[in-house]
C-alpha cells in the first residue's frame, strides 16, 4: 500500500514537472492559454456571483417557508392585472379575520424624505414605516435592542450600523434622539446590522408604523393599494388554502371595490414577479437564465480556445508522444500527462482570474448598482472553485487529450502526421462554433443601443430644458407660497408648480372612475397627478380645449379635473368640458384637454393621464415636488445659486437637494443601459477569445502547410498569394458562424423586443456592421500568422527534404 502510493505521488511529480517544463519551451502559446482561460474564468465567476447574489434573495429569513407577499388583482382594461400592493387597512383586518391562519401580519411603506438630524449631523437617506412586527417576521439581526419591542412604542427608531455611525460617530447611539423632519423626535430603541445586498429591504432606519397618522399619510379607503402588507402563516396552513380564505376580503369591506387578494411566497419574490391575465410567467428568472448561459458560452469560449491552441502545436508534441508509446507508455498515462497539463492551466488561470475579479468588482457593482462580494471564509466557495477548475481544465484539456494521445507511434516516428481536411474537421467547427457567439454577442448588443436610441428620440409630449425639480421637505411645504413669489419675483424661475410626484414618475394612479356612458362592469386604469395651477405652462404641454386648473382664480378647482388626449379618447367625450367624473365618492368636473405625454418607463405606449385639483387646502400633503422652469435669460448655475438661497431661507434645517428633469428622465434608460454595456462588454471578451482560438487554428494550419508554402514560394508564388491561401479558408469559416448567427440573434432579439411595446425595427445595417467588423477583426488575426508563414525562407521549410 505505502509503495503504491509513493509510485502514485512519483507520477503526480512527474505530470507536474513534465507540464511545466511544456509550458516553458512554449512561453508565448501558454500564456495565451493561461490569459484566455484567466478572462474567460473571470467573466463566468463575475455572473456567477451575481446569478446568485439574486437567487439568493431573501432566502435567508428564519421563517421563509410561510412569509408572503400580499397581491392584489383586479379585472382593467379588460385584463386580470396583479400587482404588489394593498390597502392599508387589509393587515390588521386579515390578522382579526382569520386567526388561525394569520400568525402575523405587517404593513411596510418605504420612506426617502425624511431627514433625520442628531446635534450638527443631517441625513437624508432610505428608509420603511414597518408595524411592530416587522422584526419579528423578518429575520435581519440586530445588533442591540429587542426585536419584540423595538418598535413598538410610538416614537421609536431602529438605525443600522452605518447610519448609527453617521449619525453618532463613536457615541453610543442607544437611547439618544434623533429628529425627523422639524419637530417629530425619535429614541433610539435598536440597532440593525446593515443589509445585506440580496434582499428587498434596503433601508437605514425603520419608524412605527403609527407616525403614519402623524405625517397625514393614512389612508382608510379599500381601493387605495401602495404599500406592502405582509403575513406570516400558522404552521401547516398552505398557500392555496390561504388564498381561498383570503381573496374576497376587500369586495368583503368595501363592496364597491373590485378587487381581490393572493398570496406571493418569499422564494417567488425577486424572480417570479411578473404576471400576465393572472397568472405567474416569469420575471427576472429569464434574465438570470440569459446569464447562466452567457456565463457558461463564455467559458466554452475560452475552453474552445485552449483546444485550438492544444493542438496547433500538436507536431512538436507529436515525436514526444511517439516515443513514450515506443517505450511502453499507455493510452492512459499519456492522457494523464496532458489533462494534468490542463488543470494545471486550469488552477494557474484560476488564480489569475480571481486577482482580476477582486479588482474588478467595484467596477462591476456600479455597473450591476449592487454589492457583490467574493466570500472568502465559506469553505463552500472554495470547494465549489475547486471543482469548477477542475471540470474546466478537464473540458479544455479533452480534446487536446484524446487527439494527441491518438497519434499512432510507427507513422509519427515516420513523419506522417493526422490532419485536418474538409469543412468538419473538429477544429473547424470549434472556430465556427466561438464566433457564432461572438457574432450574435455583438447584434445583441447593437440591437440594444438601437432600442435605448429609438425611445430617447421619442416626442414626449413636454419640454424638459430648463425644468428643475425639489421634493417638498420640513419647511416647504408650509411656506411654499412665499418660497414661490420669491422664486418668480427675484427672476429665478418663470413658473412653479407643485404635483404630487415628478412628471417623469408614476406615484398615483386608479382603476376606480365612473362616467356617462361607461360600462358598468369595465375598470380602466388612469395615472393620476395633482396639481393647483400652470401645470400645462410649466411642463410645456399643449392646450387642446378649456383651461388649465388654477385655484387661486377658480377656488372650485378643487375638485377640476384635466383630461390627456388617451384619458378623453377611453371616456369617448365628443364635448369635455363641463363633463362629470366620479371616484372615491367625490364628484370632478372637466376643465381642459391638454397633448398626451409620457410619464413612467418610456418604453410603454402612453397611458391616459388625469390632472386633478388639489383634495385638500391649504398644505394638502399629496403634494410630493415643487417643480420650476428656470428662466431661460440667465445661466442656470446663477438660477441654481439663487433658488439654493431662497429654499435656504424658508428651510434652513434642510439642505437642498434638485434635480434636472431631463436627467431624471435619462435614469430611465439605466436598465436598458446596464444590459448593453454588459453585452458589450461580453461580446469584446469573446471575440478576443475567439481571436486567441483562431490565432491557435491558423498556427496550426500553417504548421501543416509550412512545406507547401515553402514549395509555392520557389515556384513563384508571393507573399501575398500565400498569405490569401491560408486566411481564405478561416474567413469561409467566419461567414459561416455568420449565416449561423444572425437568424438565432434575430430570433432571440425579437423575443426581447416584445417586452416593450413601444420597440424599434432590427435593421439589416445591425447584421452587415456584425458581419464586417468581426471579418475585419479575425482577418488582422489570421493575416498576422499568415504572413508570418509566408514570409518564412524556403531553405528553412525544405532542408528536411
Amino acid at each position: 500500500m505505502l509503495n503504491r502510493r509513493r509510485q502514485y505521488n512519483d507520477m503526480l511529480k512527474n505530470y507536474f514537472k513534465v507540464s511545466w517544463r511544456s509550458f516553458s519551451r512554449n512561453k508565448i502559446f501558454s500564456a495565451i492559454n493561461i490569459s484566455g482561460l484567466a478572462i474567460g474564468i473571470a467573466s463566468a465567476v463575475l455572473l456567477l456571483l451575481w446569478i446568485h447574489n439574486e437567487t439568493s434573495a431573501d432566502r435567508f429569513h428564519r421563517n421563509g417557508d410561510r412569509i408572503y407577499e400580499v397581491y392584489s388583482r383586479s379585472v382593467i382594461d379588460g385584463r386580470i392585472e396583479c400587482w404588489g400592493a394593498s390597502p392599508m387597512v387589509l393587515a390588521p383586518v386579515l390578522q382579526s379575520t382569520f386567526p388561525q391562519q394569520v400568525e402575523q401580519a405587517v404593513r411596510t411603506n418605504w420612506v426617502g424624505a425624511f431627514i433625520l438630524t442628531s446635534g450638527s449631523h443631517h441625513l437624508q437617506t432610505y428608509g420603511f414605516l414597518a408595524d411592530p412586527g416587522f422584526l419579528t417576521m423578518f429575520s435581519f439581526p440586530l445588533i442591540k435592542g429587542d426585536a419584540a419591542s423595538a418598535l413598538a412604542t410610538p416614537h421609536s427608531i431602529v438605525l443600522t450600523e452605518k447610519t448609527a455611525h453617521r449619525l453618532f460617530g463613536a457615541t453610543e447611539p442607544m437611547g439618544q434622539t434623533v429628529r425627523i423632519d422639524s419637530n417629530a423626535l425619535f429614541k433610539v430603541t435598536g440597532i440593525l446590522k446593515d443589509m445585506p445586498p440580496n434582499t428587498r429591504f434596503q433601508l437605514d432606519y425603520l419608524v412605527p408604523w403609527s407616525y403614519t397618522k402623524e405625517v397625514g399619510w393614512e389612508d382608510h379607503d379599500w381601493a387605495s393599494t401602495h404599500i406592502s402588507t405582509y403575513v406570516l402563516l400558522r404552521p401547516g396552513v398552505s398557500e392555496a388554502r390561504a388564498d381561498n380564505d383570503f381573496r374576497h376580503i376587500v369586495r368583503a369591506n368595501d363592496p364597491g371595490v373590485n378587487t381581490d387578494i393572493f398570496l406571493h411566497p418569499i422564494s417567488k419574490w425577486r424572480l417570479w414577479s411578473e404576471f400576465e391575465d393572472g397568472k405567474i410567467v416569469g420575471g427576472e428568472i429569464r434574465f438570470i437564465r440569459l446569464l447562466m448561459l452567457v456565463a457558461g458560452l463564455i467559458l466554452l469560449i475560452a475552453c474552445i480556445n485552449y483546444m485550438n491552441l492544444g493542438t496547433a502545436r500538436s507536431m512538436r508534441r507529436a515525436k514526444e508522444v511517439g516515443i513514450r508509446k515506443m517505450i511502453g507508455a499507455g493510452k492512459g498515462s499519456l492522457l494523464g500527462r496532458f489533462f494534468g497539463e490542463s488543470v494545471l492551466t486550469a488552477f494557474l488561470a484560476g488564480l489569475i482570474a480571481l486577482a482580476a475579479v477582486q479588482l474588478a468588482l467595484p467596477w462591476f457593482d456600479r455597473l450591476i448598482e449592487c454589492r457583490l462580494e467574493i466570500p472568502y471564509a465559506s469553505p463552500w466557495f472554495w470547494l465549489l472553485a475547486i471543482g469548477f477548475l477542475l471540470v474546466t481544465g478537464l473540458l479544455a484539456g479533452s480534446y487536446p487529450a484524446f487527439y494527441l494521445a491518438a497519434y499512432n507511434p510507427v507513422h509519427i516516428l515516420k513523419g506522417y502526421f493526422k490532419r485536418v481536411n474538409g469543412w468538419l474537421g473538429p477544429r473547424k467547427v470549434l472556430v465556427v462554433l466561438q464566433f457564432t457567439f461572438a457574432i450574435a454577442f455583438i447584434i445583441c448588443t447593437l440591437v440594444i443601443y438601437k432600442q435605448i436610441s429609438f425611445v430617447r428620440a421619442r416626442d414626449i409630449g413636454y419640454k424638459q430644458d430648463h425644468l428643475v425639480f425639489t421634493f417638498i421637505k420640513g419647511e416647504v411645504r408650509r411656506r411654499y407660497e412665499a418660497i414661490r413669489q420669491d422664486l418668480i419675483s427675484s427672476g429665478v424661475a418663470t413658473d412653479v408648480i407643485r404635483t404630487n410626484s415628478p412628471v417623469t414618475d408614476i406615484w398615483s394612479s386608479s382603476g376606480d372612475y365612473a362616467w356617462a356612458g361607461k360600462d358598468t362592469l369595465a375598470r380602466n386604469r388612469f395615472i393620476e397627478f395633482y396639481s393647483d395651477h400652470s401645470f400645462a405652462t410649466t411642463l410645456g404641454l399643449k392646450l387642446l380645449a378649456g383651461r388649465e386648473i388654477d385655484i387661486r382664480r377658480y377656488p372650485d378647482d378643487s375638485s377640476a379635473i384635466v383630461l390627456t388626449e388617451s384619458a378623453l379618447r377611453l371616456m369617448g367625450f365628443k364635448h369635455p368640458i363641463g363633463q362629470h367624473i366620479r371616484n372615491l365618492k367625490k364628484d370632478w368636473h372637466v376643465v381642459g384637454v391638454v397633448h398626451d405625454f409620457v410619464t413612467g418607463t418610456p418604453f410603454y405606449p402612453i397611458s391616459p393621464v388625469l390632472i386633478k385639483g388639489p383634495i385638500r387646502q391649504p398644505d394638502n400633503p399629496w403634494f410630493g415636488t415643487i417643480t420650476c422652469r428656470l428662466n431661460e435669460r440667465q445661466s442656470t448655475a446663477a438660477g441654481i445659486e439663487k433658488m439654493t438661497a431662497i429654499f435656504a431661507k424658508y428651510n434652513p434645517d434642510y439642505p437642498f437637494e434638485y434635480h434636472f428633469l431631463d436627467d431624471f428622465y435619462a435614469e430611465k434608460f439605466e436598465g436598458e443601459k446596464k444590459a448593453g454595456s454588459l453585452a458589450a462588454w461580453f461580446a469584446g471578451l469573446s471575440v478576443f477569445i475567439s481571436c486567441l482560438g483562431l490565432f491557435g487554428l491558423a498556427a496550426y494550419t500553417a504548421e501543416n502547410r509550412i512545406k507547401e508554402v515553402g514549395i509555392r514560394k520557389v515556384l513563384g508564388a508571393s507573399v501575398i498569394q500565400i498569405a490569401s491561401l491560408l486566411s481564405k479558408d478561416f474567413l469561409l469559416l467566419i461567414i459561416v458562424a455568420f449565416g449561423i448567427a444572425a437568424p438565432l440573434a434575430c430570433w432571440y432579439m425579437n423575443n426581447w423586443l416584445r417586452d416593450y411595446p413601444y420597440r424599434v425595427g432590427i435593421s439589416w445595417w445591425i447584421y452587415a456592421l456584425a458581419g464586417a467588423l468581426t471579418a475585419f477583426i479575425a482577418a488582422g488575426t489570421i493575416g498576422l500568422q499568415a504572413i508570418r508563414a509566408a514570409m518564412t525562407q524556403p531553405a528553412k521549410t525544405l532542408r528536411a527534404e
